[in-house]
């Protein structure tokens, strides 16, 4: 008998993969909120299918998501990675990752690690909703929207509300798994 998945999920082996095994599992290394970071921020307009199938070169391309070395990217590195045809490349979208990569550099000194100051919007814990239908999800919150805000505020680009609030999924701040699917309780 199969398990039951979430149904935005189903029919792609690479996105019942992520959803297996990734999506809304608390996450609270930096590295990793980092990479998620800039995977979301390259979404925005785009499927997050398309970014998972390009997921390795972005990794390849970003120096593993190493925000210390993406923060000192010069123009000659940003015109290679406008060359990169295994990336989305949207010339804001990648300046954005270098101003983002200073900005998380910046929320770590200030707080300690980035994963202290994002945590602290949901006291440290993931917000659990029931949600019975995929359909039932909301693009953003109103706390998506004060963590946009506070984000913006600091310096970072290409996190509106709908692209946060998708960050909070990934990263497990919040578990909108149908309450049906069996990774519902596993997360």
């Amino acid at each position: 008998m199969s398990k039951h998945r979430c149904a935005w999920c189903l029919g792609d082996p690479l996105y019942e993969t992520y959803h297996d095994e990734e999506w809304g599992v608390p996450l609270k290394e930096d590295d990793a909120l980092f990479e998620f970071l800039i995977l979301e921020t390259f979404q925005a307009g785009l499927s997050w299918i398309t970014i998972l199938r390009k997921r390795e070169n972005f990794r390849e391309a970003l120096d593993g998501f190493d925000y210390h070395k993406i923060a000192q990217y010069d123009q000659e590195k940003i015109a290679s990675l406008l060359e990169n045809t295994g990336i989305v490349r949207n010339k804001l979208k990648i300046n954005a990752t270098v101003s983002n990569a200073q900005a998380f550099l910046k929320i770590q000194q200030e707080f300690g690690s980035f994963s202290s100051y994002i945590w602290q919007f949901v006291d440290g814990k993931p917000i659990k909703n029931e949600v019975k239908s995929s359909k039932d999800i909301p693009a953003n919150t109103a706390l998506s929207d004060s963590i946009s805000k506070d984000l913006k505020k600091r310096g970072f680009k290409f996190v509106g509300s709908t692209v946060i609030y998708a960050h909070m999924q990934a990263t497990g701040m919040v578990n909108d798994h149908e309450i049906n699917c069996f990774r519902y309780h596993e997360v």
